[in-house]
């Protein structure tokens, strides 16, 4: 397993070595034939799991995410951060805890997730439109929307996100 921004070399395992190499998941000595390095620490395989779906990580991939104090599969992490991890408006990270806003996608600060016309914050319940990767409410919205003329128009009702497996 290879952890981004983390060592992805563990330190060498002699063959034969009677020095046991103990699991972070669970505290108990690898006698396994195989075991996982992630997170700078050695991992039986069914101790690596994802903290929201459970899957053991060994078993979906060659890597896994950490954020938070979260062991997170590819999926999750996506899910919960959005590709980067980052708002998709000021770039900055957000953390697990932190309630978010989601549109097409893409994560958003609670603070961030405004208007591109007026800038006034959109809230659970506004109405708002999605149209080539720009947040509009209702009032702003393009005119061209007005006539029916926009084919790519996404509009949705606006709820409340929160990072919680």
């Amino acid at each position: 397993m290879v952890n981004p921004g983390g060592s992805a070399q563990p330190p060498p395992v002699g063959a034969g070595s009677l020095s046991w190499k103990r699991c972070a998941g669970c505290g108990g000595k690898i006698a396994d034939r195989f075991l996982l390095y992630a997170m700078d620490s050695y991992w039986h395989s069914r101790c690596l799991k994802c903290s929201c779906c459970q899957a053991q990580l060994g078993e979906i991939g060659t890597s896994c995410y950490t954020k938070s104090g979260m062991i997170l599969c590819r999926n999750d992490y996506i899910r919960l951060f959005g590709n980067s991890g980052a708002c998709s408006a000021c770039g900055q990270s957000i953390p697990a805890s932190e309630l978010v806003m989601r549109a097409q996608g893409n994560v958003y600060h609670l603070k961030c997730f405004t208007c591109s016309t007026c800038r006034n914050r959109l809230v659970p319940g506004d109405r708002f439109h999605y149209i080539n990767g720009s947040l509009f409410c209702e009032h702003d919205r393009p005119t061209a929307l007005i006539n029916g003329h926009l084919n790519s128009l996404q509009t949705n009702p606006l709820l409340p996100d929160q990072k919680v497996c």
